[in-house]
């Protein structure tokens, strides 16, 4: 069977899952918890991940993670690699330790980073292993409430930011948000996953999908190391600079390709490309949307956008 696509860009936000191989357990100790939360660590030190929440069950594992280097797959490599190794030599044992490949969902983090934040930290209570969330140690939702030390590897600003710009506040409206779904019937946000892979709105979708159609038109120059080096995520600077020297005498479409550019090629949230030009994630969604529309009725524009494109540098994706 052929692996699944992994669509890798820079700033890409995954739902991860892995199990015990016959959902044998993983972890057998605390401090075999403790030993792969220090994966996690190293994996940010090393390769730049970015942790934005996870889970321990005693079988398998949940993580919110996001690749600013575009890396998914070295990065995972290192960490249940690693884990696998210290796990086989603890116990004299060898073999394989997960079951097949980790499962990776892409997923559109403005509009569900909340949600699966959420969804993870509430394993314990939905498995029935404790019915205070408080009372799980093996989540990152104690960071999230400030009852523990962060991480310096773990990013709670970004999904905190949704609740409010005072982190005490935040933690307050996020504890809340977390504790009001205890009881309650809540909807699964991993059964909206489309084609087993991606987590988005229609338009997100899209766009996820055009990423995999360019990877099998190009899937002999995915191969050449020098050309996957060449792909970088551009800095907003550079968004910014690049469609200027395009569209020079119009900055109403200056702002629209650069708002839209900064998400569709950049990875950039909803809220960054917000903060750079004065908007609010809202305004920024709604506006994408329409330029995505209007590139679709309009060839003069989509050819410019295509320009500014190659200008700044093509994004790839991975096996």
């Amino acid at each position: 069977m052929a692996r699944p696509l992994r669509i890798n860009y820079p700033g890409a936000f995954y739902h991860i899952t892995a199990r015990g191989n016959e959902r044998k357990a993983v972890f057998k100790s605390n401090q075999d918890r403790k030993q792969f939360l220090s994966y996690l660590g190293s994996a940010h030190k090393r390769y730049g991940a970015v942790i934005h929440g996870y889970c321990l069950m005693d079988n398998h594992y949940h993580l919110l993670l996001e690749t600013p280097r575009e890396n998914l797959s070295q990065i995972m490599h290192h960490i249940n690699g690693a884990y696998t190794t210290y796990f086989n030599v603890k116990r004299n044992r060898c073999g394989h330790l997960f079951q097949g490949r980790y499962k990776a969902i892409l997923v559109e983090k403005d509009s569900y980073c909340q949600e699966l934040s959420r969804y993870i930290h509430m394993n314990p209570i939905r498995a029935g292993i404790v019915e205070k969330i408080e009372l799980y140690p093996w989540s990152s939702y104690l960071s999230y409430i400030g009852e523990r030390k962060e991480d310096e590897w773990l990013e709670t600003v970004f999904v905190l930011r949704y609740f409010g710009k005072r982190v005490d506040f935040a933690r307050e409206k996020y504890r809340e948000y977390v504790e009001n779904a205890i009881g309650k019937r809540m909807e699964d946000p991993l059964k909206q996953v489309y084609a087993s892979t991606i987590l988005g709105s229609e338009s997100f979708i899209e766009w996820a999908q055009g990423k995999i159609d360019r990877q099998s038109r190009e899937k002999d120059s995915r191969d050449i190391p020098a050309l996957k080096a060449l792909a970088c995520r551009p800095t907003l600077d550079q968004i910014q600079q690049g469609t200027v020297d395009v569209v020079r005498d119009d900055a109403g479409l200056q702002k629209k390709i650069a708002m839209y550019l900064s998400q569709d090629m950049g990875g950039y949230s909803l809220i960054e490309i917000g903060e750079r030009h004065g908007l609010q994630a809202s305004a920024v969604s709604q506006s994408n949307r329409r330029f995505r529309k209007k590139m679709k009725e309009d060839k003069h524009i989509n050819e410019i956008v295509k320009d500014i494109h190659k200008r700044l540098g093509v994004l790839n994706v991975e096996t």
